[in-house]
């Protein structure tokens, strides 16, 4: 039986292009113990967690004249050096110039001829860090068989130095398909399944509205939980075309000031990172000469996790369950901070109304560092729709507020890396962690040349509703 992939694992694979390459990726920083942590501890790492995720020793293979979606096949020249990789960083080893390399890594596609997916050890950080940064296709990361590999390689105590030099790669790849067997199958498939013809064609010509239309239905009915699909998103600087450059900034803040702006104000921590995010944008826009109004607004889609009536939720079954994509007016036109969060609770008090929402204390008991599957499958489910409807996309996922370690090196920040669509010059990824709060922004280099500018105004906004009296 053929390991072909998803109408919507190829669908990411037909939608991407050079400047808008279709991988989530992560930045996570480490303190380096005492015993030390060196590139040979991140391969060991690695290589022996990698049996747990077939898919990432498997790469795309096309179909001739795209009779059928493409394959996964064992990748028989696989060599984990060329995935993992080894970089430095020039004294002083600043965060700078670490969010500076993480906007030229992630601007880069994936080698599609390659597994999809890569990871750099990033040494010379200051005060003896180093840091992890990966990169990982759309495509692969499906949330039930394959999870992403940040997921996998934290875990809640730390491994010793011996653990990890007991490692040997005894991994065989099975043989690769010949193209007569290719041709064989997909006739086969064909004059079983005609109508497969028909959708692979519409794939190979890249008919992206075809494609997206497809993928919505299969993104857990995305249409049916969107009111404000019907009219398209207000116009304004965060929807331009995007460069193959891209700016990335971060923002660190404390899980226990949002939790004290709940607690004043009620709704919960995500509306909480929503009205921060929307007084953001507000001053953001003024200072680009916006002209506001009271009614003016930013849409966002906020993917959030949904539950299956029939199936409970755990770290086998994140899509199982589901991410849904949820479209959220932000109200930038307005003044108030109180107001804006009321706005907002207001908007998502549907999808708690729902009954399907996972709460975060669930999926704090999914196994490993979640939040990166999360935001990976989070990302799925935005580039699933039209970026007519949205200005940006917002991905918010509780981690664990426990310390968690890549072997014996403790992880004291993680940042996620969003991929931008087309015409979609920011996306915010939003990640809770052992006390807190990470954003990362990730921005088109020629249309949000001052994302810096916005972060520090998301920690502006902060401090407003912290602030701020009814």
């Amino acid at each position: 039986m053929q390991d072909r992939l998803s109408a919507l694992d190829a669908s990411f694979l037909y939608m991407e292009d050079p400047v808008t390459p279709m991988h989530v990726g992560g930045v996570a920083v480490f303190e380096r113990p005492s015993a030390g942590f060196t590139y040979a501890d991140v391969l060991a790492l690695i290589g022996q967690r990698l049996g747990y995720l077939p898919r990432y020793r498997q790469r795309v293979l096309g179909v001739p004249g795209h009779l059928a979606r493409p394959l996964w096949v064992d990748d028989v020249d696989f060599d984990l050096n060329y995935h993992v990789r080894r970089s430095a960083l020039p004294a002083p080893g600043t965060d700078d110039q670490l969010f500076d390399l993480v906007a030229r890594l992630v601007s880069r596609p994936l080698a599609l001829e390659r597994p999809l997916w890569e990871v750099y050890f990033v040494e010379g950080l200051s005060d003896d860090r180093v840091a992890l940064v990966t990169k990982t296709h759309q495509a692969v990361v499906d949330g039930t068989g394959t999870i992403e590999l940040g997921q996998l390689i934290l875990d809640d105590t730390p491994a010793e130095a011996a653990e990890l030099a007991e490692f040997e790669d005894t991994w065989t790849p099975r043989r690769q398909p010949s193209r007569t067997q290719l041709l064989l199958d997909a006739v086969s498939e064909t004059v079983q399944r005609p109508g497969e013809l028909v959708n692979t064609a519409v794939g190979a010509a890249k008919d992206a509205v075809a494609t997206v239309g497809k993928v919505t239905e299969a993104i857990s009915g995305v249409a049916a939980t969107l009111r404000s699909v019907a009219r398209p998103a207000p116009e304004g600087p965060l929807n331009a075309p995007v460069s193959g450059g891209r700016m990335f900034s971060v923002v660190r803040t404390r899980l226990e000031d949002f939790r004290k702006v709940r607690a004043e104000h009620s709704g919960t921590v995500n509306d909480v990172v929503l009205a921060v995010v929307a007084g953001a944008l507000r001053e953001w826009l003024l200072s680009r000469g916006a002209a506001l109004t009271s009614d003016s607004t930013v849409r966002a889609l906020v993917p959030l996790a949904v539950s299956d009536a029939e199936t409970e939720f755990s770290s086998a079954g994140l899509v199982g369950n589901e991410v849904a994509a949820y479209l959220v007016d932000l109200p930038v036109g307005e003044p108030n901070a109180v107001l804006r969060l009321q706005h907002i609770g207001h908007a998502m008090s549907a999808h708690l109304d729902s009954g399907r929402s996972v709460a975060a204390r669930t999926l704090l008991r999914v196994g490993g560092f979640a939040p990166a599957t999360l935001h990976s499958l989070g990302a799925r489910a935005a580039n699933s729709f039209s970026g007519r409807f949205f200005n940006l996309v917002i991905t918010n996922s509780p981690g664990p507020q426990v310390p968690l370690y890549a072997g014996p090196a403790r992880m004291t920040e993680m940042f996620p890396v969003l991929p931008l669509a087309k015409n979609q010059a920011l996306a915010i990824g939003v990640t809770s962690y052992h006390g807190g709060v990470y954003f990362g922004l990730n921005g088109d280099r020629k249309a949000m040349y001052d994302v810096d500018l916005l972060g520090g105004m998301i920690e502006e906004a902060l401090d407003e509703l912290k602030g701020a009296d009814w």
